[in-house]
């Protein structure tokens, strides 16, 4: 019974982080900003950093499950 929200929880994180590193690599391909007001590659870089970091999570959550 204790896996069910272990299993919710790394969805969660997987689908955020895999949505957040493709919206971004979209984003860099067609060579728009990222953030509105904020450099480029700064900006790029950690949402790349943030959505990797989700995704480790989400897989780390899985493995609790």
């Amino acid at each position: 019974m204790e896996s069910g929200p272990a299993i919710f929880v790394g969805a969660v994180f997987a689908l955020f982080g895999g949505g957040l590193l493709v919206w971004t690599a979209v984003r860099v391909r067609q060579g728009e900003p990222v953030a509105v007001g904020v450099n480029r590659v700064a900006s790029a870089t950690l949402a790349g950093v943030a959505g990797a970091s989700a995704l480790a999570l989400g897989m780390w959550c899985f493995t609790r499950a």
